[in-house]
């Protein structure tokens, strides 16, 4: 049905990569399952201090890279030949320490969204079979990236991630107004920067479709339709290796399609979560956390005026049980959760005739 993805210098079985999800809802114990299933999976940057050994409550940067490699070391413990990735936001205030750290942990790939990753061959230089992966929602973003990273450091993105905003979870890399109005082609997208590459540079790169990929019919239309790969996040939280909490499960098991909505992050992003506690999570926090502790965003709202909310206590409260005032992100098919399951019962349901031949 499909052919393996080659990203780089990695090939994975199946051209399938697990979305990276922040504050640790796809650590290490998920990362690891879905790379030794044969998929490539990623170890989120955002907020992985908090909820780990090596924060105190004072020490958030110090504690993050430290926190990082060690679910690396975590996710390859349980897939020591598979291919383990990172995803690392740009928008971090850390974001160079963590790709630092992500080189140091032995990541295989970065992947990098919210906001344009143009320093990042710089940061990887001395290790150059780590593969470099941009998130990007326009052909125009893409031709960005590329010319610089051209020009600068002679080399191109390994892959490029096409995120479709109006299904994608979390934070969305498209003004708020744009949002499903209809006029998004995720895949003309898709097509058109396959086109770039291949016209501008020769360059045969794997362009890979994130966004309301659930299922195996989903998955063979993203082929079909020019991606060589699919990015699914949504669809691994309700499994047992996730590393999210029984209550954030539940809360995907238990939503509606009407729950799944837009709030504008203190990022300065929208993003899409289960949206039916809103106004508990802006109350809490104005209840209970005290200025911004951490700084985790190099611009953020809550941080700067106090205006919304901190996001990464809200996300690091869902992720720990706290679904009432915590935040759970999600992709728009968060609702088709029906049971937890495994990650192997998943990739057998995406792949299982190919297996059995």
């Amino acid at each position: 049905m499909s052919q393996p993805l080659r990203i780089g210098k990695h090939i994975a079985r199946y051209p399938v990569i697990q979305g990276g999800m922040g504050v640790r809802i796809s650590a290490g114990n998920l990362a690891g399952h879905v790379a030794k299933c044969g998929g490539i999976g990623l170890v989120a940057a955002a907020g992985i201090a908090l909820n780990s050994e090596f924060y105190n409550g004072k020490n958030y940067f110090q504690a993050e890279p430290e926190a990082f490699k060690a679910e690396l070391k975590k996710a390859y413990q349980i897939a020591p030949d598979g291919i383990v990735g990172v995803n690392v936001m740009v928008a971090l205030s850390d974001f160079e320490a963590l790709v630092k750290a992500a080189v140091e942990g032995g990541a295989k790939l970065i992947v990098c969204g919210a906001g344009l990753p143009m320093s990042l061959p710089e940061l990887t230089a001395d290790r150059p079979d780590v593969a470099l992966v941009p998130i990007a929602s326009s052909v125009r973003a893409a031709q960005l990236i590329a010319k610089k990273w051209h020009k600068s450091y002679n080399r191109l993105p390994d892959a490029v991630v096409v995120e479709d905003p109006d299904t994608a979870g979390g934070h969305l890399g498209e003004k708020m107004e744009n949002i499903g109005t209809g006029e998004y082609d995720q895949y003309a997208t898709v097509r058109g920067i396959k086109e770039f590459f291949l016209t501008e540079y020769g360059a045969d790169i794997p362009i890979i479709a994130a966004g309301g990929v659930w299922d195996r019919a989903d998955l063979e239309h993203a082929l079909a339709e020019g991606a060589d790969g699919v990015q699914m996040a949504s669809r691994f939280v309700c499994t047992q290796e996730c590393d999210a909490s029984d209550a954030f499960k539940q809360r995907y098991l238990e939503c509606s399609q009407e729950d799944i909505g837009l709030i504008m992050s203190p990022a300065g992003l929208p993003g899409r979560a289960i949206l039916n506690n809103k106004d508990n999570i802006r109350r809490y926090d104005l209840e209970h956390t005290s200025p911004c502790r951490m700084g985790c965003l190099k611009k953020c709202s809550y941080k700067e005026s106090g205006e919304r909310f901190c996001i990464v206590t809200a996300l690091d409260r869902a992720q720990r049980g706290d679904v009432e005032t915590g935040l759970v992100f999600c992709g728009s098919n968060a609702w088709k959760s029906d049971k937890i399951t495994t990650v192997q019962a998943i990739f057998d349901e995406l792949f299982g005739e190919r297996l059995a031949a």
